[in-house]
């Protein structure tokens, strides 16, 4: 299969032109001008609000005038996640992709497709006046990835639909309507520089090879953690030798399961042997604890050259206490719908920052406030007891299941008349801007679908490019029956 020969044609074309485009959270201002000027050579009314969340209005085709109003939201940032191995700076250089078989991939980048696909399905249609749709507005939303901000700075009034129709959802043939609420739990400790003695050996402890993912969609697969992975062997270690912290880093996103991290650690010279026996031990013994979900885990060590200066002692005790003890993963299960995650919690990074600063990064998920409240409130108390400064997020708030949506009866509807199969009906652990949509704008009728992706928040993200056109065919056919206004 060739890039030329994928379909929809429009849809994938957008999404070439898309990946043209550099867009980390925070930074779509190119994205931004990109969307400006497509609603101007299309002659379509384009909105820029304050936070540059962008609105584009099309009108109804012919004798479909008095069809409710669709409001079809994606977000416009995407993760910016790359192996180590890869040169890829997001801020200027496009996303490089790739075919394998029915797959749509990156070059050792994040594909963008969470939600780039979105963005690139809603444009295909403002660019096609063959469609047959009511009146249609476009929300493309700002910094979903990293804090919501954009739909959390959305004011009433700069939309105007009846039906919203989320395209950030990842599995094909599921229709979803709720989602998990969030908030973002921060630790900070403060350290002391500390002398290593002269005749101490330096070496790095690096765990790789994980799978990483997103920490709503993927938490319950069981995948390991890089950050637990490594402070779990280097606990055993600074109980064992006289061991100097010197460096420690793992993980980047809030919302991305850490793939890798690593310490910089001092230890006599004559303990060297002795710790490269443990390593190969601890390697041997959570190998096979993931052995099925992490085949390709590596734990390494290299000698490092020497290094005069490490965090005290007393901060480094505290701090490996910590993130041993802080939970990470599923907390509890729904017990109103089967094989939902109701409650997660992820240790998402670990990073040194100037000034004798080790902030912790950790996010906190759950379809009940309360258990929202209760998981932030544990991981809060782990590390106050460690000593740490911690604060919270605002958090979001979670998107309550209709299961008697007007929109989601015609979905479903839609999906058994085009696909001769019923679409699943779910809830998301995951969060979506939904919930903060309803805040706003009570009355929206709401539904979340798009094609299927795995590996998002990664760098094995992929789409499955099949699922792609049932996708656009099932979204076609929703707006052709989209109810008459009241």
């Amino acid at each position: 299969m060739e890039k030329k020969d994928l379909r929809p044609a429009g849809v994938f074309h957008y999404f070439e032109e898309i990946c043209q485009v550099p867009r980390p959270s925070k930074k779509e201002e190119k994205m931004i001008e990109y969307l400006k000027n497509f609603g101007q050579q299309h002659q379509l009314e384009t909105l820029v609000d304050e936070a540059g969340n962008v609105l584009i209005k099309c009108p109804a085709t012919p004798r479909m005038e008095n069809r409710k109003t669709v409001v079809l939201q994606s977000h416009i940032d995407m993760v910016c996640e790359k192996n180590n191995d890869v040169q890829h700076d997001f801020l200027t250089d496009p996303i490089e992709t790739v075919i394998e078989g029915d797959w749509l991939r990156a070059k050792g980048t994040t594909l963008g497709a969470d939600n780039g696909i979105g963005v690139a399905t809603s444009l295909a249609i403002l660019a096609d006046n063959t469609i047959e749709h009511g009146p249609l507005e476009c929300l493309f939303t700002v910094d979903e990835e990293t804090g919501l901000t954009g739909a959390f700075a959305l004011k009433e009034g700069f939309m105007n639909g009846d039906i919203l129709l989320n395209l950030d959802s990842e599995d094909e043939g599921e229709i979803f309507i709720g989602c998990a609420g969030g908030i973002d739990t921060v630790a900070q400790f403060t350290y002391q520089e500390t002398n290593v003695p002269a005749d101490y050996f330096c070496c790095k402890i690096q765990v790789k090879g994980l799978k990483g993912g997103h920490s709503g969609g993927d938490i319950h697969l069981g995948r390991a953690n890089a950050n637990k992975i490594l402070t779990r062997f280097l606990n055993q270690v600074f109980t064992k030798y006289d061991a100097y912290l010197c460096e420690i880093d793992g993980g980047n996103l809030r919302n991305a399961i850490a793939r890798e991290a690593h310490a910089i650690i001092a230890l006599p010279e004559a303990d060297k042997h002795a710790l490269r026996s443990d390593l190969n031990i601890f390697t041997a013994q959570v190998q096979a604890e993931y052995s099925v979900t992490e085949p390709d885990m590596q734990l390494l060590m290299e000698s490092e050259p020497a290094h005069a200066i490490a965090i005290d002692r007393n901060t480094t005790h505290r701090l490996l206490q910590a993130l041993y003890a802080v939970p990470h993963g599923v907390f509890a299960m729904s017990q109103d719908i089967e094989g939902l995650v109701e409650t997660s919690t992820n240790l998402a990074s670990i990073k040194m920052r100037p000034e004798h600063v080790i902030s912790i990064a950790t996010s906190q998920r759950s379809s009940t406030a309360s258990s929202k409240d209760d998981i932030a409130n544990m991981v809060r108390i782990v590390f106050e007891m460690a000593g740490a400064h911690v604060t919270h997020s605002e958090g979001y708030p979670g998107w309550k299941p209709n299961p008697h949506s007007e929109i989601l009866k015609i979905a479903v509807d839609s999906y058994r008349r085009l696909f001769n199969t019923e679409a699943k009906v779910k809830a998301i652990h995951a969060g979506l801007e939904c919930g903060l949509f309803l805040n706003k704008y009570p009355a929206l009728d709401m539904i979340s679908f798009g094609p299927t992706l795995q590996g998002v928040h990664s760098p094995d993200e992929r789409m499955l490019i099949p699922t792609v056109d049932k996708f656009w065919q099932h979204l076609l056919d929703i707006l052709k029956h989209i109810p008459t206004k009241a």
